[in-house]
């Protein structure tokens, strides 16, 4: 973590004992909405949302290994320009199965809106 606290950082950037709670309520969300997706229908839901859905999932669990274990800032930027993609096309996705499933993600995509904000202004300033 050295290497984190020794960057430049943006102006809006929440202290470090934000985080935990933050994504703890955000993956409580996240796994209600997708329990909603699975319950709205009795058959096997259409494989695009699925593929939407573990897409965004998969690169949200790559972010911080890109950024704080790797130490790549722009990489880690254009993960989470991916990551905030497929959460919109999983929002999309599932609300045509489960309204109340796409709205628990709401949350979530705010929150990496802001982390793209503060990933943007990490590459800015520490270039």
């Amino acid at each position: 973590m050295e290497w984190y606290q020794n960057l430049d950082k943006p102006f809006l950037n929440p202290p470090d004992s934000i985080f935990m709670p933050v994504w703890s309520v955000l993956y409580i969300l996240i796994t209600m909405s997708f329990i909603f997706f699975i319950k709205s229908k009795k058959e096997l839901p259409e494989k695009k949302p699925l593929i939407f859905f573990f897409t965004q999932l998969i690169l949200n669990f790559l972010w911080p290994v890109v950024f704080f274990g790797i130490k790549n800032i722009s990489m880690a930027f254009i993960v989470i320009c991916f990551i905030w993609i497929f959460i919109i096309l999983t929002i999309i996705a599932f609300y045509r199965y489960s309204k109340l499933a796409a709205a628990l993600l709401l949350p979530y995509w705010g929150w990496v809106s802001f982390a793209l904000y503060l990933n943007f202004m990490f590459l800015k300033l520490n270039e």
